[in-house]
């Protein structure tokens, strides 16, 4: 009745006043409503009233005028005194409020995307959204594209029938730091949302409602293309998991090199798979002569190209610092092995180098208190600290060392001879790695090797044939294996905490793949 109208009243408007006054509204997009402020509240509202009227027989609801005034005033008069006499508590009540009307918004942003009629209905659908012809979402296909000139290629190129473009413009919003309100108010997200037709939120999302069984994530193939492939990423594994636990979600591989020689090319979708084709082209011109008189081309040649590949990927992971270079270098070439174990039992098989040098030596250093140690051969001195060496990982230093036996078994350790077939010249190659740069390198003659920096340089018929037909295309399904570790791995990359990341990153450095300079 009017007693508790009144009250609700003075409690909406005291605490906006308040909020005005103390200029806490500047972020907010309205005031408060009566909803925000009672949110989660209880409360008894008792009035004595001389002459009560009802609105019926009954006597649910009271019906006298002047008490309405009555409670607004004192409810203001007490409520706003003690407010301003108790700033910590009007913060924490002003802090609940905000809190249920950035819920309330993000509910009716959340309704908004998802009023719909049917899968058919175009209406309501993105306007930069190229959908498809196919209705039955199973045919459907729903390719996510990194920018807009890309998207436009794009919807050249695909098949109308069962494929769908939506471009996405700029940087995706990282919405494992954004609340949920400021996603919903993100462009590209809500074209998204609204394209995919299954709302968003715990009590709007439906899977039913889903207009295709394959969403496509097509990004460049650079580093910048990788950062926003994260970022999409991050919000279907935070938003709509069902997606992805449905096989539903897919990366698309676009190419990052196009090659030309004479009438023929071909696509590579990084370094590694161009530096291979450079290498089979250059095997089937190039024989290979050892030190030992064994003569090797074709695909035998091909694959020891790959095997010297694999050593140097090997190689440079573990070399990551001068002085520990040194050592491997020596551990490599007299043979050592090292087993697992911690410092001291690494410190021991290094010990093995006294057979082979008699002025060897290896001690702890006294001035760094223990940490580090010296070990002197010939007239070189290797400083290393015993932190340095308990991370080095016997396992990879094993493999390292299977396949420097492999290589000087099949290649010595002198030298070789590469003979181009067709011309007849001969070329000297002093290390195995040089090998593999002469192949890379004969490989590239008269080749023509265009580096794509986006999609968008692909015209419509070539992002056909790379990327959109199903024929030929390569596709990731995105699926989780762990969840507890990917939650982590979420959280501390794409989290507003910091120190956390910088952690991960320096206790990984070393087993980083894809290092942009």
């Amino acid at each position: 009745g009017t007693h508790l109208t009144g009250f609700k009243g003075a409690l909406t408007r005291t605490l906006n006043s308040y909020m005005s006054a103390n200029k806490i509204t500047n972020d907010l997009e309205e005031n408060l409503t009566g909803e925000d402020v009672r949110e989660g509240m209880a409360a008894v509202i008792s009035t004595r009233v001389t002459n009560p009227q009802f609105e019926s027989q009954k006597k649910i609801k009271l019906t006298n005028v002047e008490i309405k005034g009555k409670v607004e005033t004192l409810v203001s008069e007490y409520l706003g005194a003690h407010l301003e006499e108790n700033p910590a508590v009007a913060k924490k009540i002003v802090a609940k409020a905000i809190d249920a009307q950035r819920a309330r918004l993000a509910a009716k942003k959340a309704r908004e995307i998802t009023r719909r009629k049917n899968v058919l209905e175009f209406s309501t659908l993105p306007g930069k959204l190229a959908d498809c012809q196919e209705s039955d979402p199973a045919l459907s296909e729903l390719f996510l594209v990194e920018g807009d000139s890309a998207g436009g290629s794009a919807k050249q190129g695909r098949d109308r029938k069962n494929q769908a473009i939506l471009p996405l413009k700029g940087k995706i919003l990282n919405v494992e730091k954004a609340r949920f309100d400021k996603m919903l108010s993100h462009e590209e997200i809500k074209s998204m949302i609204t394209a995919m037709g299954t709302g968003i939120g715990k009590e709007e999302f439906d899977l039913e409602k889903i207009r295709y069984h394959k969403i496509i994530i097509m990004t460049d193939a650079d580093v910048d293309g990788l950062h926003i492939l994260t970022l999409i990423l991050t919000f279907f594994y935070r938003q709509m998991p069902e997606i992805i636990e449905n096989g539903y979600l897919y990366i698309a591989q676009p190419p990052l090199y196009r090659a030309k020689k004479g009438r023929s090319s071909f696509y590579a979708k990084n370094e590694n798979e161009l530096t291979e084709r450079l290498v089979r082209a250059s095997s089937e011109t190039l024989s290979l002569t050892s030190e030992k008189g064994t003569t090797i081309s074709g695909e035998d040649l091909f694959q020891t190209a790959l095997k010297i590949r694999l050593y140097r990927t090997h190689y440079g992971r573990l070399c990551f610092n001068p002085n520990l270079t040194l050592l491997i270098n020596l551990l490599l070439k007299h043979e050592i092995e090292i087993d697992l174990g911690g410092a001291e039992h690494i410190l021991n098989c290094i010990d093995n180098l006294k057979n082979s040098y008699p002025d060897y030596k290896l001690t702890v250093d006294p001035e760094k208190q223990g940490s580090n140690v010296l070990i002197q051969v010939n007239d070189t001195q290797i400083e290393l600290s015993l932190n340095l060496l308990e991370n080095l990982s016997a396992y990879d230093y094993s493999q390292l060392l299977q396949e420097h036996l492999n290589l000087k078994t099949a290649l010595g350790e002198n030298g070789v001879v590469l003979t181009e077939e067709n011309e007849g010249e001969s070329h000297s190659i002093q290390t195995w790695s040089q090998v593999l740069e002469f192949m890379v390198s004969f490989g590239k003659k008269g080749m023509y090797i265009q580096r794509y920096k986006g999609l968008g340089e692909m015209n419509p018929e070539q992002l056909w044939e790379t990327t959109l037909d199903p024929t030929i295309r390569t596709l990731k399904k995105v699926k989780v294996e762990d969840i507890v570790e990917s939650d982590g791995i979420f959280t501390i990359l794409m989290g507003d905490q910091v120190e956390p990341r910088r952690n991960f990153i320096v206790e990984n450095a070393l087993r980083v793949k894809n290092l942009d300079v």
